[in-house]
């Protein structure tokens, strides 16, 4: 009997997984299930592009896995078993169980909306497919001089405040920051961004946390009235509860705790990788829910996956968090490097070179997405037999 992988998830954690695991490992011995809802490879990084009325080109995932002996099953995933190994799904693909040997737990995150009263009533946001052509719709129907808050001081909040800024230079887009925007950079690229912010016309309520959404406007902690015919919530992410209902040990945040390989301390059968995994870096301290995040968890979880079913050793990949790269609409960004300790470095890389930088990083990871068989050796791994398949032996 073959060996039963379930991928939950095809982000750009469980995308890149599943081409790892097809490209690897014998179709011979082993199969590969993707459950995902949507039929689509969403580049959540780019969904602020698509909320302001850019348009993307979407990659059909059937496309992406033809010819790959990865099945996939277009389906919601409703609750996870690991005690029975099964995982339940409802959707296009029917409802019913999937049954597993090893689980890949990628379903990543949404937004957080903190309890804050109508948040889920009144905000948009950009964290989903849906939501994100939910808040393009509104956008499209804002007439001059509309306003837009934007809530968060993140890089979501960010990119998204001056995504909208360049694109509509008609309305007025302000951001709510509960602390000064990009506080964690160096001196001289917060100058770089607070330039940028005054060169495309954005209003900054720093020290300002939002304690309500209304239709037509956000109310601060203070009481002040801020204006918004739209308001976008940006102001953080939030993992799926079934993790947590599933009886797999979470953290408070709700990701699943994984060791140094990316497996469930709880169950050995279930990795995880991306925004749902609880995954401490290099310097100690947990990764955090980001693009560059689910890239390291995800080569680590399908290199132990691999390695453990062919009876191998458990390379160790690097867990290092190098910086952040935030686009400041098409013809700008900030490129900041960071110590082991998460400290930015005093050197920044900003302008056009540094939108070009995070330009090719994007195009690079939707390629990769896009040909998972690219590099595939002539010779896959097969299986190995009995006991020694599940070493947990790791490299240094």
């Amino acid at each position: 009997m073959k060996h039963r992988i379930v991928v939950l998830g095809a982000g750009y954690a469980g995308a890149f997984a599943a081409g790892n695991l097809a490209r690897r490992l014998s179709r011979a011995d082993s199969e590969i299930t993707v459950v995902n809802a949507a039929p689509d490879f969403v580049e959540r990084m780019r969904l602020h592009q698509l909320a302001i009325g850019q348009d993307l080109a979407f990659r059909k995932l059937a496309d992406v896995f033809a010819g790959t002996g990865v099945r996939l099953c277009l389906a919601r995933v409703t609750g996870v078993d690991p005690e029975r190994r099964t995982v339940a799904v409802t959707g296009e693909d029917g409802d019913g169980e999937l049954a597993y040997d090893t689980l890949l737990y990628a379903l990543g995150s949404s937004v957080a909306h903190h309890d804050v009263p109508g948040v889920a009533e009144y905000a948009f946001d950009v964290t989903g497919l849906c939501s994100a052509l939910r808040l393009r719709e509104r956008m499209a129907g804002l007439g001059e001089g509309g306003t837009v808050l934007v809530v968060g001081e993140g890089l979501t909040g960010i990119e998204t405040a001056t995504e909208f800024a360049e694109s509509r230079p008609d309305l007025s887009i302000a951001l709510a920051a509960r602390v000064e925007p990009g506080a964690w950079l160096s001196p001289k690229a917060r100058r770089h961004l607070r330039q940028a912010f005054d060169r495309l016309g954005i209003t900054v309520h720093e020290h300002t946390g939002i304690e309500a959404v209304e239709p037509t406007r956000a109310i601060a902690v203070d009481g002040t009235s801020i204006p918004a015919d739209v308001t976008v919530w940006s102001a953080g992410f939030a993992v799926h509860p079934i993790a947590a209902a599933s009886g797999l040990e979470v953290a408070e945040t709700g990701q699943i705790v994984v060791d140094r390989t990316m497996r469930s301390v709880s169950h050995p059968d279930v990795y995880a990788a991306g925004d749902c995994a609880y995954a401490i870096g290099e310097n100690g301290r947990p990764l955090p829910m980001s693009c560059a995040s689910a890239g390291f968890t995800n080569m680590q979880a399908t290199a132990a996956i691999i390695a453990r079913l062919t009876g191998s050793e458990v390379p160790a990949t690097g867990l290092k968090y190098y910086g952040n790269h935030i686009s400041l609409g098409r013809r700008d960004a900030i490129f900041q490097m960071v110590d082991g300790d998460v400290w930015s470095k005093s050197w920044y890389l900003g302008g056009r070179t540094a939108a070009r930088l995070k330009s090719g990083v994007l195009k690079g990871a939707g390629w990769g997405i896009a040909h998972p068989t690219f590099g595939m050796p002539k010779r896959k791994r097969r299986l190995a037999t009995g006991p020694d398949r599940v070493g947990v032996r790791v490299a240094a």
